[in-house]
């Protein structure tokens, strides 16, 4: 990364932890190079996974490519399909979870950056 340059160009997502075999990728965020002010990751969702709600201090915005993602949002449920964008604001509770029978392939960009710490995940 060379920021004297006046861009970034990332070639290559950096793996983040997660359970439940969802993969994510993080191509500019807190684990791609120490960006805080924004983050940007290619997730892959399975089928039958599913998180705990969540409280994040980050706005949340989903970009779906194919698959279905089932997202929760203050008591009401909402399904999302490919070409759909949803933004989740910070301070709200969500669930995300894909109980459909093929993968939920989306990006997701957090204002704030992601980080573990600002998710606000409730306990199982």
């Amino acid at each position: 990364m060379n920021r004297n340059s006046g861009y970034l160009l990332v070639k290559q997502g950096e793996p983040v932890p997660a359970e439940g075999g969802k993969r994510i990728e993080e191509f500019v965020g807190r684990v791609a190079g120490g960006e805080d002010r924004f983050s940007i990751a290619h997730m892959v969702a399975p089928p039958g996974w599913s998180e705990p709600a969540q409280n994040p201090q980050f706005d949340e915005i989903t970009l779906m490519l194919s698959g279905r993602k089932r997202v929760e949002v203050n008591g009401e449920t909402l399904e999302l399909h490919p070409g759909e964008v949803l933004v989740v604001y910070r301070g709200s509770r969500v669930r995300y979870a894909n109980p459909f029978p093929e993968p939920a392939v989306y990006w997701s960009i957090c204002l704030p950056a992601f980080a573990p710490h600002l998710a606000g995940r409730e306990p199982e």
